[in-house]
């Protein structure tokens, strides 16, 4: 079982982009990603959060295949 936790969500004016820390707990091991998705300020929240996650899940070795649906 993995579970996934997104740190303080960022918005980098500079870049332009949201940045977090991601954490891919699995099989009691956490795996801590950097990540970063462009965008306008005002980009959906529920949509950064889930590319946060997907690049999370695209650096871990365990598959983007599986989230995919996000």
């Amino acid at each position: 079982m993995q579970t996934i936790r997104l740190g303080d969500v960022r918005y980098n004016a500079q870049l332009g982009a949201f940045e977090a820390r991601v954490d891919v707990d699995r099989n009691g091991t956490t795996y801590r990603y950097p990540c970063q998705v462009a965008g306008p300020i005002d980009m959906d929240a529920g949509h950064v959060r889930a590319s946060l996650t997907r690049h999370a899940m695209r650096m871990s070795d365990s598959g983007a295949s599986l989230w995919s649906h996000l």
